[in-house]
């Protein structure tokens, strides 16, 4: 064999013990900012994301997201980011139309994989019912794709997210086991819950119970007679002892129902959004450990 055959085997010999390694994810030189259309999803986000991604919120806390109207000011805000996280489902219906004006950012819908509840009536009849994350099950869905959607764009970070969200997800489960328990005293003949929206047709499923609204959603029409006297005539005939309404809309049309009935007016339940960090429920768990408690109370107290 030549020196120069002798070489070359050498150095395949190298090359087979030393393989090429793939290129290593480089750091950002700054976090990864993510922007969502609601608190709802920016508190799931953030929690994923932990001290890695920025995230903020398009709409604020307390703020009607089905017809919401956009600023300049969003889509500068959604220009600006390395990632938007949205709901589906039909819920943002501005949405689409607003993110025509954004250029190149990406953008993940987070219930994608949630088998959808369908509306029963009205014009959206067909439509699926879009307040998925009402049910902790389906919860897991939402952290799981944001998981996905944030380490595909920050694969430096990717375990954080992975450990962020396994810690997240341990705590939504424990949060359904407790919701479980409370929701089952619930006496068998009374597990009907009545709202003004019908947006929690997930929580009533999961937890056995059945549903009725005025309006099922907001961006209907809401509280018109035709609809309370419907549910006047359901309270009064299955002898429903309690009704609610939702923080982001007028509570008149389930005051008027109770009124009516004889049923108790249980208060607020929270649903689109979340409060401001001093209010009642400045996070989604506190979101459902809240709206649990108001309708246990409501048919105890």
């Amino acid at each position: 064999m030549t020196s120069a055959m002798a070489f070359c085997w050498a150095l395949a010999a190298i090359a087979m013990a030393h393989p090429a390694h793939a290129e290593e994810p480089k750091a950002r030189a700054e976090p990864l900012q993510v922007v969502t259309t609601f608190t709802v999803i920016r508190d799931i986000a953030q929690n994923v994301a932990g001290d890695a991604a920025v995230v903020s919120s398009i709409t604020r806390p307390g703020a009607e997201i089905h017809d919401y109207q956009p600023t300049p000011g969003d889509i500068v805000k959604a220009q600006s980011a390395d990632l938007v996280l949205w709901n589906g489902l039909n819920l943002e219906r501005w949405f689409e139309r607003f993110f025509e004006n954004v250029r190149d950012v990406p953008s993940a819908v987070v219930s994608e994989g949630v088998e959808p509840m369908g509306i029963g009536e009205g014009p959206y009849t067909g439509k699926p019912n879009p307040h998925a994350w009402m049910s902790p099950t389906a919860a897991l869905v939402y952290v799981e794709n944001i998981r996905k959607a944030l380490s595909q764009h920050d694969p430096v970070n990717a375990e954080v997210y992975a450990a962020n969200a396994a810690a997240y997800s341990e705590k939504i489960k424990t949060l359904d086991a407790s919701v479980r328990s409370r929701m089952a005293g619930i006496p068998d003949g009374q597990r009907w819950l009545v709202t003004s929206e019908g947006a929690f047709s997930y929580l009533a499923r999961d937890y056995d119970m059945k549903e009725a609204f005025l309006w099922p959603i907001n961006a209907d029409e809401q509280g018109t007679p035709q609809q309370v006297r419907r549910v006047i005539d359901l309270v009064r005939a299955n002898g429903i002892p309690v009704v609610f309404s939702e923080s982001t809309v007028s509570d008149k049309p389930a005051r008027q129902v109770a009124k009516e009935t004889g049923a108790r007016y249980g208060g607020v339940l929270y649903v689109d959004s979340l409060s401001t960090e001093d209010g009642p429920v400045p996070t989604y768990l506190d979101l459902l450990r809240v709206t649990v408690e108001t309708i246990v109370e409501g048919f105890t107290s």
